[in-house]
């Protein structure tokens, strides 16, 4: 089995990016130096890296010859206690601007050798939220051009969701409620989020971003997705017509993954075909950048 190791790189305004890395196990024991390169798992909004089908997707990936890295963005509100949002502060606080600063912090990480992966080819996997993060990250032209590959699963095609009695209020009041089923915790999305993306809004655009990215790109998308329609993959396709796209049938927004979901738990059909697709797409585009 690959082995896993924990780590903490400071992120945005110096608070902790805590990661879990999945080395290759060729003949049983860890080697980074024989991975065909690295792949970074971005977890969505309310997520985080132990969540559903992360560890499966970095066990995956490593057993395909991958150095995985999966971690909680430094705003997340997530730390290594998985039962509760122990930082709902930070939650509060997060923008777009500060993911893809973490994201950035981790590539650099890696490529400086602080994390494993040195010199590798890198890819980048991200789900939902983290998907949108990844095509924002890779759509600057600094970032583009140390990639291999960018995946981006159930990834909206806007920065913003909310309508227009919801950011009203949200400047009005200072922040919006946001209940995490998962905790039963009230969580808040801070004013600063919706006012960066007013600032900048053409920066902020995923089509902008993932048409400017100079690496190949894969669309994953559940059939069944409510919580991030079809449509919108299909508006990000419309804006990189050259993406490789993958429709699951009867895929949920999560690809029906439960959570937890233990690695010696079997993954639902729907998770593994998301997952091999992925892994696949990674070690394809890694081994010819090489």
């Amino acid at each position: 089995m690959p082995q896993v190791t924990d780590w903490s790189i400071p992120g945005c305004d110096s608070q902790p990016i805590l990661g879990n890395t999945h080395l290759p196990a060729p003949g049983g024991n860890a080697e980074p130096e024989a991975a065909v390169g690295v792949l970074l798992i971005c977890h969505g909004f309310k997520g985080y890296k132990d969540y559903g089908f992360f560890p499966h997707l970095a066990q995956a990936a490593a057993s395909a010859g991958l150095i995985a890295h999966r971690f909680n963005f430094s705003h997340s509100g997530m730390t290594n206690h998985i039962d509760t949002f122990e930082r709902p502060d930070l939650f509060e606080r997060d923008t777009w601007r500060k993911q893809v600063d973490d994201l950035k912090a981790v590539i650099d990480a890696v490529q400086l050798g602080t994390l494993p992966g040195q010199a590798k080819p890198l890819a980048i996997f991200g789900h939902s939220r983290g998907g949108l993060t990844a095509l924002l990250t890779a759509g600057e032209p600094a970032v583009s051009e140390k990639l291999a590959a960018v995946i981006a699963a159930s990834s909206p095609s806007a920065a913003s969701r909310l309508d227009p009695d919801q950011i009203e209020m949200l400047k009005r009041v200072g922040r919006l409620p946001s209940p995490s089923s998962r905790t039963g915790q009230t969580l808040y999305v801070g004013r600063q989020w919706q006012d960066q993306i007013d600032q900048d809004p053409a920066w902020h655009d995923p089509r902008r971003a993932i048409a400017a990215i100079r690496c190949p790109v894969m669309l994953i998308q559940g059939e069944d997705d409510t919580t991030v329609p079809v449509n919108e993959s299909q508006d990000l396709h419309r804006a990189r017509p050259d993406a490789k796209v993958l429709l699951i049938e009867r895929a949920s927004h999560t690809y029906n993954a439960p959570n937890p979901l233990p690695l010696d738990q079997k993954p639902p059909k729907e998770t593994q075909q998301m997952i091999d697709a992925a892994c696949a797409f990674a070690v394809e585009h890694c081994t010819h950048k090489k």
